[in-house]
């Protein structure tokens, strides 16, 4: 989210210089850094290895599927809770409790592997729980620990860090994999929960819970739902953050769930390799890897615009697979999806943390992960069934087409062109 120096009002785009100080040597964020990168490692691990455990016959394809929904199923119950909770006390404590309850589960899913899937299934639901209510908070961490003129560089590293693992994670996990067990890699999550825990140290600018309660006529505390509620009319106040909010979910639950279930079947039924299908998946991660590079330096004067532009991208990725094109242009606009993605979010959580209320800041963070991340899953649960019934290159068209129309229609939106107020004049 850009919040350097403030760029000008008008479309060009410009490169300013960087912060003088590279959030990079401060210790504040280098704890949250490691804490976020091994929640996000934790978090991508637990579906490869249990994916892992039904190849060794330690768990069913159904098991695994019924063990995945569970984790869905706890991440969007506790999202929402977490984020209330978040900007109720202290953001520090939230993501130590969720990180916590996501390390105690992995000794129980090594426990129930191969012997108990009802255990499994509960021990998933804790999980999932433990990493929906710590991602608003890391949100709102983030805004207490970084200034606000580090806040872009701060968010691109983040993502870099999540953009590695998903790229070096397979790598190291199937070495890992040839001298221990699945349940051991289960604890090693585990373990990687408990940094996320520990690592991230309270925020420099930590509302004070203590003030509330020492308020000599403290009016009664609000119900969770209605905090939340509170949250949502927040987020109403910001026209720019619902419609770029309608602009993610569309591309994840369109875009997104069509390439995910369209891919495989197309590097299979067109060009009859897998390394088609390998290779694109690797191409997005190194083009995402080059676009949060990129967002660490990059202040365009329209940063909505820009980012809404970047999120359209993905389009791309689907009109590929509709086509009968050499598989370097599948690769290549796979990589361009991957660019234009951090192009969108590390100016859109650099937005939230600038536009939003801090004390509500959690809530409004938990909205968007609960309406990006909770659609994907009925995206792909529709698209298998939607391409039986008309084919492939009709749903792929249509998703393409969202993918370039509902961020470009998000982008006419008042406060969409720099994702907030109008920027004033440049000062560096």
């Amino acid at each position: 989210m850009a919040t350097t120096p403030q760029p000008g009002t008008t479309g060009t785009t410009e490169t300013g210089p960087p912060p003088a100080r590279s959030v990079l040597r401060d210790t504040a964020f280098l704890r949250l850094w490691a804490g976020t990168t091994a929640s996000g490692l934790a978090t991508w691990a637990l579906p490869f290895v249990l994916g892992l455990a039904v190849l060794h016959r330690e768990l069913g394809a159904a098991g695994l599927g019924l063990v995945l929904a569970a984790r869905t199923a706890g991440f969007l119950a506790a999202v929402a809770v977490g984020g209330v909770l978040a900007d109720r006390h202290s953001r520090r404590a939230v993501v130590f409790w969720s990180a916590l309850a996501a390390a105690v589960a992995a000794p129980l899913l090594a426990l129930g592997l191969g012997r108990s899937l009802v255990l499994m299934t509960l021990a998933a639901a804790l999980a999932g729980a433990g990493q929906g209510a710590c991602r608003p908070a890391f949100q709102a961490l983030t805004a207490e620990t970084v200034a606000a003129d580090h806040r872009q560089q701060a968010n691109a590293a983040m993502t870099m860090a999540v953009r590695t693992s998903t790229l070096a994670g397979p790598t190291l996990t199937a070495l890992l994999a040839a001298f221990v067990d699945a349940g051991t890699l289960l604890l090693g999550i585990g373990l990687l929960w408990l940094v996320a825990a520990l690592l991230p140290s309270r925020g420099a600018t930590a509302p004070r819970a203590d003030a509330v309660s020492a308020a000599p006529a403290a009016a009664p505390r609000a119900s969770l739902r209605a905090e939340f509620v509170d949250g949502i009319r927040e987020a109403r106040r910001h026209p720019w953050f619902l419609a770029g909010l309608g602009a993610l979910t569309a591309v994840i639950a369109l875009g997104y769930s069509a390439t995910g279930v369209a891919l495989p079947l197309v590097s299979r039924d067109r060009y009859g390799t897998e390394w088609v299908l390998a290779a694109a998946m690797t191409a997005y991660t190194v083009g995402a890897l080059g676009g949060a590079l990129v967002t660490a330096r990059r202040r365009p004067r329209s940063q909505g615009w820009s980012a809404l532009a970047g999120l359209a991208l993905y389009g791309f990725a689907p009109l590929s697979l509709m086509l009968p094109v050499h598989p370097a242009a599948v690769i290549a606009a796979y990589a361009v999806a991957g660019i234009g993605i951090e192009l969108f979010n590390v100016p859109w959580f650099t937005a939230t943390q600038r536009e939003v209320a801090l004390d509500k800041l959690a809530r409004v963070s938990s909205l968007d992960f609960l309406l990006s991340y909770g659609l994907a899953p009925v995206g792909l649960a529709l698209m298998a069934p939607a391409i039986g019934v008309f084919g492939v290159t009709p749903v792929l068209a249509v998703c393409a087409g969202a993918c370039f129309l509902v961020p470009a229609a998000a982008a006419l939106v008042p406060t969409a062109r720099h994702f907030g107020r109008a920027p004033g004049p440049r000062t560096d």
